[in-house]
């Protein structure tokens, strides 16, 4: 795909978004339908305006990280504090529940325990994006049912380091599951460590001295991108 091209298909789902997603609002449908149906719509099943789907999928990627950045700055510590229990303690149990329960199922149908635990927690996880997205629309992430979804969500996001550490060792036939989910472990905690270490010892001196730079506005721009 060429850059005209690239270009041109980002403007065609602009352009669909911005007519359909105010059109599910009215509606009272929520914009997350919204932007499902005008992709839908443009899409290669659609009236095909846009074919080249893995190329798009990469914009729609960095759309997700960039919402939960934002949801991270608006995240405070001490809302994070008080909502500790639901997060590890709801958050787990839903967690732990679901993906054994689905587990359990994938074995039933005859797979494997590998792929069972794959798969089973795999569909345990929800998407964060639609989650909050549709209860943001609504109005409903500050009632007790949306912190509630809101710690859920997080928790799964948390479990999602060392899933994606256990995943490759899961792959290896030639160790065993205990093997598997040591050295996840070790991996996660290492993963953690580090993304810890470098937000104290780099990023927050780093973000410190471009926010003190105020009449330098593309100092910041530049630093963001």
């Amino acid at each position: 795909m060429t850059d005209t091209h690239y270009i041109i298909d980002i403007l065609i789902l602009l352009a669909a978004a911005v007519v359909a997603v105010p059109l599910f609002q009215r509606l009272g449908l929520g914009a997350v339908l919204g932007f499902l149906v005008a992709g839908a719509a443009v899409g290669p099943w659609g009236f095909g305006f846009i074919d080249a789907v893995e190329e798009i999928r990469h914009l729609a990627e960095f759309g997700v990280v960039f919402l939960l950045f934002i949801i991270g700055i608006e995240l405070k510590p001490a809302r994070l504090w008080i909502m500790r229990r639901s997060v590890f303690g709801l958050g787990t149990v839903q967690l732990l529940v679901t993906g054994t329960l689905l587990t359990l199922g994938a074995m039933l149908l005859g797979l494997p325990l590998r792929t069972a635990l794959i798969i089973g927690f795999g569909l345990a996880l929800s998407s964060t994006a639609f989650g909050l997205q549709i209860l943001s629309d609504k109005g409903e992430l500050g009632t007790g049912y949306g912190r509630t979804a809101f710690a859920i969500l997080l928790l799964q996001d948390l479990a999602i380091v060392p899933m994606m550490a256990l995943l490759p060792l899961l792959a290896t036939p030639e160790l065993s599951l205990t093997e598997d989910v040591e050295l996840a472990a070790l991996e996660s905690v290492g993963i953690i460590i580090g993304v810890f270490i470098l937000g104290r010892l780099l990023i927050r001196p780093l973000l410190q001295l471009v926010a003190g730079s105020r009449r330098n506005p593309e100092i910041f721009t530049a630093t963001a991108i």
